[in-house]
């Protein structure tokens, strides 16, 4: 590539006539770049489909042959972002301050930023891609076993949902965190590996550096979760203390008694359903797949050709989580999930066709390397907007056709729900941005006490008496999304201001109270128009000011769920 650099630069300084003015130099500059692009552009984008593909090949087969490909191809593309005189190029470009045209001026911030986080010396970063490949692969193809019997991670969700008997629970649990023995060492050698390549650039560490090349501020991200957790410690310690009364007695134990695996999932990211109703009724004799294509389809935006595509039921080695790939910006869009007839994966698929519509109805005149969305909490943010839905009472009535009593019965627990789920989720988001800071910050000090004492501050929750072991390692997050989680908080704070905006000002109406969307074919077509199609033509705080009159702010979320519950 340094050769075609090099004629590059040679081509568009040859014609700058001596003496020229300042507008004269913008211009060359920004042909200049603009050939840069061009040229970047028609290198990368078959690669990255072809890496995109190989990518949903491993997740589906959960085959070796399959991993090692994508673990070559996406170093492969990883390496063109590695060039030193690339980056010197692109870097003196935007400290010349000459491009003035905003779109040529985004695609040169976002090209830096790929480039920044990717000079890291070959050796070091073939190591970085083969151990987060084969990570990835242990955590997909591994099942916990319960007395010698493998169980699915559906399995794990389901049992910690309706045994009542704590020892089972427990054994549950513990089947749920073997993997991170599997992989934890490898989790911290990947850190450190992260951590050498973030130095050699400048920065503390690899947190900082994933920050900063992701436009976002490490100070701000503080600022945001300290006010969340300050403003959310009363609410949920009066919730979780009505939620652990319920779940102690229906294991017949105190509440001092509870322990990790007395909570309906794993990580206690979720919300248990104990209330006077299980929301999983209504949705058991049902086929979520065709609830979410004729919802999607009636806010005009038809996810039927993402379904073709798509993966959508458990088999034997196939990644047991979920997940939405966007194969080449260019219409390919396809997700992964493991269905089954219920209300968790009904939000699980409402959640990942959020992301697949954000991705499927990108405007093709933006483009190729503005054509995604702002920022990656950005298309959380839609996922998340779509994914409540499944415990909202207006919508499970339209959508399941249920009766005026039977939505009322709903109502009389969905509002406890609404507020539990987004709580919960805010305190467990907080555990994991704290405790990846600090995992990066110093990998070497005693990470499964951390993990405990941060489970402890956040969520409430006790750790197993004399445990030490790497459960924290159990999240895959930590291998496949570095960095990553505090988007999700970040998603959940712009779709309640995009609810907002959407119920006032394009629906025109006072409340949100009964807002299903379904049918509401205006809501799809501001999502599209505002948000889909302006890709990352816009630093992604531009875009949300543009999309809703201003800035990212927590209030719609404190509002919503915190002190409006």
């Amino acid at each position: 590539m340094r050769t075609l650099l090099t004629a590059i630069m040679m081509l568009t300084m040859s014609v700058i006539p001596f003496g020229c003015g300042p507008d004269a130099k913008e211009k060359q500059k920004e042909k200049q770049l603009q050939k840069f692009v061009t040229a970047h552009v028609e290198k990368i984008k078959p690669m990255e489909k072809e890496t995109n593909l190989a990518s949903w090949d491993a997740a589906v087969t959960g085959k070796s042959e399959d991993y090692d490909k994508l673990g070559k191809l996406t170093l492969k593309l990883r390496q063109v972002y590695t060039n030193p005189q690339e980056f010197v190029f692109l870097k003196d470009m935007k400290e010349s301050g000459q491009v003035k045209d905003a779109k040529l001026a985004r695609q040169l911030d976002v090209l830096y930023n790929a480039y920044l986080k990717n000079q890291i010396e070959a050796e070091l970063l073939k190591k970085i891609v083969d151990l987060g490949t084969e990570i990835e692969k242990n955590f997909s193809t591994f099942r916990g076993t319960i007395e010698g019997k493998k169980v699915t991670s559906n399995e794990i969700k389901e049992i910690l949902k309706t045994e009542t008997d704590s020892r089972k629970r427990e054994q549950t649990w513990l089947a749920s965190k073997q993997v991170g023995a599997v992989v934890a060492d490898d989790i911290i050698r990947l850190v450190k590996l992260r951590n050498q390549a973030a130095r050699k650039l400048g920065f503390d560490n690899y947190h900082t550096l994933s920050l900063t090349t992701r436009e976002q501020d490490v100070e701000e991200l503080d600022r945001i979760f300290n006010e969340l957790y300050e403003l959310t410690n009363g609410p949920f310690a009066k919730l979780k203390a009505d939620l652990d009364r319920i779940l102690a007695a229906r294991c017949g134990i105190a509440v001092a008694e509870l322990m990790p695996w007395h909570y309906h999932d794993p990580f206690f990211q979720e919300t248990p359903m104990v209330y006077e109703l299980d929301l999983d009724t209504y949705y058991e004799d049902k086929d979520v797949k065709e609830l979410g294509a004729r919802f999607y389809a009636g806010i005009g935006l038809p996810v039927e050709s993402i379904l073709d595509s798509s993966d959508l039921y458990e088999r034997e080695d196939k990644n047991p989580h979920a997940f939405c790939t966007d194969i080449d910006r260019e219409g390919d869009v396809r997700i992964l999930c493991n269905l089954k007839n219920n209300e968790g994966w009904m939000e699980t698929l409402l959640h990942e066709l959020g992301h697949a519509v954000y991705d499927k109805y990108q405007d093709p005149k933006v483009p190729y390397v503005l054509r995604r969305p702002a920022h990656i909490f950005t298309t959380e943010a839609i996922a998340m907007f779509f994914g409540r839905l499944s415990r909202n009472p207006a919508w499970m009535q339209q959508i399941l056709e249920l009766s005026d009593e039977q939505r009322m019965e709903i109502e009389k627990v969905s509002g406890k729900y609404a507020q539990l789920k987004q709580i919960i989720f805010a305190r467990w988001d907080m555990v994991m941005y704290d405790f990846e800071k600090q995992l990066y910050a110093n990998p070497d000090q005693d990470l499964n006490r951390l993990w405990w004492d941060t489970v402890e501050k956040y969520q409430f929750v006790k750790r197993p008496p004399n445990r030490d072991e790497p459960d924290w390692a159990a999240k895959i997050h930590f291998t496949i999304a570095p960095c990553y989680y505090h988007n999700y908080m970040l998603g959940e704070l712009l779709a309640s201001q995009l609810h907002y905006h959407i119920v006032h000002n394009i629906l025109k109406l006072e409340s949100d109270k009964n807002v299903s969307y379904v049918g509401q074919r205006k809501a799809g077509d501001f999502l599209a128009e505002k948000v889909f199609q302006a890709g990352a033509l816009y630093h992604w705080n531009e875009m949300i000011e543009r999309a809703t009159g201003q800035p990212l702010t927590p209030r719609y979320f404190v509002t919503q769920f915190v002190k409006g519950g």
